[in-house]
């Protein structure tokens, strides 16, 4: 028998596709590349198509996933996995592509706006978008790590580029190029993380290494602790955490405004999502060597964030630490290792994806042209030139203050009570003191916008920039994300089970693929 004969009866194997499965990330990422590709060819479009078709593939993909989420409550049917195991679907995956769909969209409306003020077109802003948050959405999805490594690096560069995004201002370059190069350092250390858990237990399965731990008993577990250490390290980065925080108040305050809110929403919820994703699920049972490195990690993070913030004279460098500060409080739910403690992560990161968006929602329009006014004087005398503004920052201020009657309280509330539960009694109370110097930050924002009587902050005064930079006009896409920003706090503060119930039952699970 000839050679191509044996070759023609070798049966080949190929991995089973669940495309529903599949279909939110396929709806975020082919679309995109469409979009770039008939960019192109249509280099004169209305200025807001490609707002409105970024915003409708978002949504179309978030219904998808909505729909998915009755399949895997369902009891009957339950979480599955795809792509031959190495992509799985259950309602931590399905709840964290909502998230990023809805950053997305936030996004998006911010954009519209600071684009046209800019003087910029082109829809490589929105095209990066969706490739990143696609990349989140694999990093939600993962069951091994070299496919959570792929996800991270998808969100990773169109990140990179998006900082850059902005060709005519120095400090957006800066801002990408620290970014790109502290994040290779990052997904180094990521890669050794891997390689090192691989030689501990013999495989990068989230479900061959949650198998292998519980199944047998590491004599030595020196190198398996060395690979937790470095995906920590990788996964620190994203988030932001103490001592891996040195990039973020200068790529806040570099990048563009609707990027930043992008990066501290979407960014900062999938690199959660791969946290909980590894740790919780697939390490759990090594909780007792790796709850006391995120314990340490929350409290520096807390007190980093929180301190540092108090000395700061720029917003956007303020809600940069405040974004440091909040990943303290979710590291709250990650330590706490318990399906109580990773519901309270996610309904706080859910509360958090609003009140960050409709903080640079604000924070973009009063930095005006280049970003360039962003410093706690060009605050002065907000309520006098623009009411709803402040009084729509204020909202936001206090609930990431965690005041009563805004998500925030009880985002606060369910990462605390998650650390008391855990027996984490000092971690709840560092958290608490953590709390009360944030809410001096934000009051100290607060008290500029209302309390100031110096009228030249007012823009009206002789060194002013033009009459109507004082008049701040708001773009109507960005009164339409303040709005649903607003909105969503507020309801969410009256209301907390509408998101309570459902973060509770999105807890990470693994699920074999089907033989």
């Amino acid at each position: 028998m000839s050679l191509l004969a044996q070759a023609s009866e070798v049966a080949v194997s190929t991995p089973s596709v669940d495309w529903w499965g599949v279909m939110p990330l396929l709806l975020l990422a082919a679309p995109a590349m469409v979009l770039l590709h008939a960019s192109s060819l249509l280099p004169r479009v209305w200025r807001g198509f490609y707002t409105g078709v970024t915003i409708a593939i978002a949504t179309v993909a978030a219904g998808f996933a909505l729909g998915l989420w009755s399949r895997v409550m369902d009891p009957d049917r339950g979480p599955f996995s795809t792509l031959g195991g190495a992509f799985g679907v259950d309602g931590f995956s399905v709840f964290v592509t909502v998230l990023l769909c809805v950053s997305v969209i936030l996004a998006a409306l911010l954009a519209d706006g600071y684009l046209k003020r800019e003087g910029l077109e082109g829809a490589e802003l929105y095209v990066l978008l969706l490739l990143s948050a696609s990349g989140g959405v694999i990093m939600a999805s993962a069951n091994d790590l070299i496919v959570m490594f792929l996800g991270l690096e998808i969100l990773s560069l169109a990140v990179y580029v998006l900082a850059a995004s902005h060709l005519r201002r120095f400090a957006s370059q800066e801002a990408g190029m620290k970014y790109f190069v502290l994040g290779a350092f990052s997904s180094a250390f990521f890669l050794y993380g891997i390689a090192m858990t691989y030689g501990a237990t013999g495989s990068t399965s989230l479900i061959g290494i949650r198998t292998f731990l519980v199944e047998n008993t590491l004599l030595d577990n020196s190198l398996l602790l060395a690979g937790l250490a470095m995906l920590l390290v990788g996964f620190g980065f994203k988030v932001a955490a103490v001592p891996f925080h040195s990039w973020t108040p200068d790529v806040y305050q570099g990048s563009p405004s609707p990027v930043v809110a992008y990066m501290a929403s979407g960014v900062k919820v999938a690199g959660f999502a791969g946290l909980l994703r590894v740790f919780y699920v697939a390490f759990s049972s090594e909780r007792t060597e790796w709850q006391p490195i995120v314990y340490i990690l929350a409290v520096a993070t807390l007190l980093g964030g929180a301190l540092l913030a108090v000395v700061q004279t720029d917003v956007k460098r303020m809600m940069a630490y405040s974004s440091i500060a909040h990943a303290g409080f979710i590291l709250l739910g990650v330590q706490a290792a318990s399906s109580e403690g990773t519901g309270a992560a996610l309904f706080y990161l859910a509360a958090y994806t609003f009140m960050v968006a409709g903080s640079f929602a604000v924070i973009s329009v009063v930095s005006r042209k280049g970003d360039a006014h962003s410093s706690l004087e060009d605050f002065k005398g907000l309520s006098a030139r623009n009411p709803l503004l402040a009084a729509a920052f204020s909202v936001m201020l206090l609930a990431q203050a965690g005041v009563p009657l805004t998500s925030g309280f009880f985002a606060k509330f369910g990462v605390i009570m998650a650390a008391v539960e855990s027996r984490s009694y000092w971690l709840a109370l560092v958290a608490m003191g953590s709390a009360v110097i944030g809410a001096f930050v934000y009051l100290r924002i607060i008290v500029a916008m209302y309390m100031s009587d110096d009228h030249a902050d007012l823009g009206v005064g002789p060194d002013s920039d033009a009459g109507e930079e004082a008049a701040l006009g708001v773009p109507a896409t960005v009164w339409a994300a303040i709005a649903i920003t607003v909105g969503v706090t507020l309801l969410v503060g009256v209301f907390p089970g509408l998101i309570t119930g459902l973060a509770r039952d999105a807890v990470p699970v693994l699920v074999r693929a089907a033989s």
